[in-house]
Order: C-alpha cells, then structure tokens, then sequence
C-alpha cells in the first residue's frame, strides 16, 4: 500500500482568493475517496515540526518571522504570499508531515508515501518565505532523513512548473543530496538555468533541466528520463524525495506545459523504477503546485496510480 498523510490542518491556512487554496485538498480528498482510492491507502498522521527540526534548513531569524506574523492575525509576506491565523499550525504541519512519512517508508511495509499537505515548500528559502511557501517542506524532510535514519545520499526530484529555487539554495554546496528539476524557463522565480549546476563539493550535484513554454510531452518526459538514467544512475541514494507540482499540467491556471493528467503517473513510474534499482523503492512525494481545481484531483490520482506494483 501507499501511504497518504493528511490532515484537515492543512485547510486552516485560509489564503482567500488566491490559487494556492484550500479547495485544492478539498476537491481532492473528495475525488479520492469517490473513486475508492482512499480505502486503498495506508493512513499515516500527520504531526508539527520542531524549531530545532525546521532549523535543519531554516535559520532563527526565519523562523521566528513566520511565528510573529501568525501571532499578528497573518497578512502578506510578499506579493504572492499569505499567511492567516492557522497558516503556522498548517506549515508546522506540512513539515512535520514529510518527516512522518520518511518515518513511516523506513519503518515499512510501505515503500513509498504521498504528502497532501500545504503550503507547499520548495520556494522556501533556508532565510525567507516566498512562492507561496512559508518552509521548505522536502528540504526539511532530507534532512530529517539524514539526520535520524542515517541515510547518507538523498536523491530530490521536483517536477514542479517552476523551479525549486529554495531547494536549490539548500543543497547548491552538498554532494550528499543530489537535486533534479524540470521547470518551464524562462518563468517565475527566474532561476534554473543548466548552467546552474552547484558550488563547492556540490559541483555537479544540482541538474536543471529547463524547458520552453512550448515543449512536447514526449520531449519533456524524454528530458525526464534522461536524467534518471544519465546524471542521477550512479548516485546510488537511500532514499528518493519528490516535490511533486501538478502546475505542469496543460490547463493550469498560472502555469503550464504540455503534460496531461495520464503523463503524471509516467513520471511517477519512472522515479519508482529508479527507485526500485538504487533503494528498494522508497520514495516519499509532497504537494507543491498545481492550481486546476477541478483536474488537480485527477492529476494526484494519477500520481498515486503510478507508485502501484
């Protein structure tokens, strides 16, 4: 079985009118339990992230930022951010909630794991919030992995529309976590050019694989592949992390490429496949974008599909 964390905390990061609401996991828990998906799932709780656990990524400062301006009723980090009052039970959540899944894909039976959580993460940098995310809810999640299971080599994918830059900036000098990212660019936040490859000892462990507003599914699922089997196979992790975007869709909102909702149970093959070969499937996937109300549903069913033996 797939194991789903979840809980209705999520809901309690009221953003208003804005894409990245909480209709996206209402409209999915729906669906999921409409088609009988969700019976087929192992239910695993959700739980807070500590300080000390954020600050695995995030410094202080950061951290208590988040908390001074939940405690002032929430309000406007930027332009596109928003937080309320329940916005840090919320991230305190969705971070903790990437941890229990780790916990839970290491302990077994189950091999791999899917976070409906938000706000969503990979934005985050480890000083500020941004892109709609409050706290790098995967960066976290690596380190956690590192940290409490000893897992040396993370391997993250984030297939999100738009580039990880917070993750990104986490890892840019870490050989030990191995980043993949397929984005549209030129595109919001502006980074993730191939020329982006890392610092340091973190030379060549960032791989950025950009493409055109107008790529094909074929070439973009090809791009994807290539890198699973070029760059990333003699990596060797113990442990595979997706920042699974469902903005790459062909009918989002705010974002968009060619992919269809089937095309996201192929990438999802793919990642198991590998993982299968590199750390006996284990895979733990959390919700970043993708703002179709009414096919994001249809887009994470499709994903879950595609961890199935």
């Amino acid at each position: 079985m797939t194991a789903l964390v979840y809980d209705d905390v999520y809901l309690e990061h009221d953003t208003g009118p804005h894409p990245e609401n909480a209709e996206r996991l209402r409209a999915t828990c729906a669906h999921l339990k409409k088609t009988g998906m969700w019976d087929k799932l192992a239910h695993v709780p959700a739980r807070k992230a500590t300080d000390e656990e954020l600050g695995y990524v995030h410094t202080k400062q950061h951290i208590e930022s988040i908390k001074r301006v939940a405690q002032c009723g929430g309000g406007y980090l930027d332009m596109d951010t928003v937080m309320s009052k329940g916005s840090l039970n919320a991230a305190l959540s969705a971070a903790g909630g990437i941890m229990a899944a780790i916990d839970a894909v290491v302990a077994g039976p189950e091999s791999d794991a899917f976070c409906m959580v938000r706000p969503p993460g990979h934005h985050a940098t480890p000083t500020h919030a941004m892109g709609f995310c409050l706290f790098n809810n995967i960066a976290i999640g690596a380190r956690h992995a590192q940290r409490k299971h000893g897992i040396e080599r993370i391997f993250i994918v984030d297939w999100d529309v738009h580039h990880g830059n917070g993750t990104q900036d986490t890892f840019y000098t870490d050989p030990s976590v191995l980043l993949f990212s397929t984005h549209r660019y030129p595109f919001y936040p502006g980074t993730g050019h191939d020329t982006e490859t890392g610092e340091g000892a973190g030379k060549g462990f960032t791989v950025n694989r950009p493409m055109s507003y107008d790529v094909t599914r074929e070439e973009f699922i090809a791009a994807f592949e290539s890198v699973l089997t070029g760059p990333a196979a003699n990596f060797n992790p113990g442990l595979v992390l997706v920042s699974a975007g469902f903005d790459a869709y062909i009918h989002d909102p705010i974002g968009g490429l060619s992919l269809e909702v089937e095309d996201f149970e192929k990438l999802t093959r793919l990642v198991k496949n590998y993982a299968r070969k590199h750390c006996r499937g284990k895979v733990v996937s959390t919700l970043e974008g993708g703002y179709n109300t009414r096919d994001l549903p249809r887009c994470i069913e499709a994903h879950l599909r595609g961890f199935a033996e």
